[in-house]
């Protein structure tokens, strides 16, 4: 299932947020989205997933979800979202409840999406036990197990520490490998995008508009044994963003 994002604009009040984003989300890709604090990153994927109408423009959908797709867009957000008094198990089962899905249907999707993240041995702890990691592998389980066409992540590494962020970083790139999803990736953060991304969305300052679009075709289980060749391209990003980065730095904002 392919997206596509089609001359989206966004006012509030007389604020404009987003100004003309025109780009594509193919199947099987990773699009990052960077830019300067304020620039409109996180407006934009309640968008994409629905949550929010824009003023003018139109998200369109090509193609149809796997089959078996509870939610074809699903969200990953960077504060986890866990119910402090589920188990792992119990967090992941939450978003199968509200489909209806329960006994050995239910206990046969969480058994698969907990051994695919890593979490087979942990599934009866609770969030209070689990590091800031392992949170998070719970989050991109709930997600799997609702089989979505595209993941919609808002900053999700980074509540972590840089040990763990690059741990996790690996871990996404080992399940895109085996597994081909597609996700819209929010981040500040250029190095996990040139880690993740197969097309760099660089936004302006507000109003958020499209300075650059950049492609990287180094496989992504490749990209750690050649840090040297990305951070070329990572320098590219600073100085794409670096002026607009230090104005935005140092005014009021009052959006996402």
């Amino acid at each position: 299932m392919d997206i596509v994002v089609d001359n989206l604009s966004h006012r509030y009040g007389q604020t404009d947020v987003l100004d003309g984003i025109t780009f594509e989300l193919k199947g099987g890709e990773i699009v990052c989205i960077i830019g300067p604090s304020g620039c409109g990153k996180s407006t934009l994927l309640r968008f994409i997933g629905g949550l929010e109408q824009p003023t003018s423009g139109r998200i369109l959908i090509a193609g149809s979800p796997p089959a078996g797709s509870l939610n074809p867009l699903t969200y990953i957000f960077q504060d986890f979202a866990l119910l402090p008094w589920r188990t792992v198990e119990g967090n992941v089962s939450l978003v199968l409840e509200d489909h209806g899905i329960k006994g050995g249907k239910a206990d046969a999707i969480i058994d698969d999406v907990l051994r695919r993240t890593k979490l087979s041995d942990f599934r009866k702890a609770l969030p209070r036990q689990l590091s800031g990691g392992m949170k998070q592998r719970v989050a991109i389980a709930r997600a799997l197990s609702v089989n979505p066409a595209v993941m919609l992540m808002d900053e999700p590494l980074s509540a972590l520490d840089s040990q763990t962020r690059e741990l996790l970083l690996d871990d996404l790139i080992e399940l895109w490998t085996r597994e081909r999803f597609s996700a819209c990736y929010v981040t500040h953060n250029l190095a996990e995008a040139v880690r993740l991304g197969h097309k760099i969305i660089v936004l302006s300052r507000r109003p958020g508009r499209i300075r650059q679009i950049v492609r990287i075709d180094m496989p992504l289980d490749e990209r750690a044994g050649r840090i040297a060749e990305l951070e070329t391209t990572q320098r590219h990003l600073w100085n794409l963003m670096r002026e607009e980065a230090r104005a935005a730095d140092m005014e009021l904002s009052d959006v996402a």
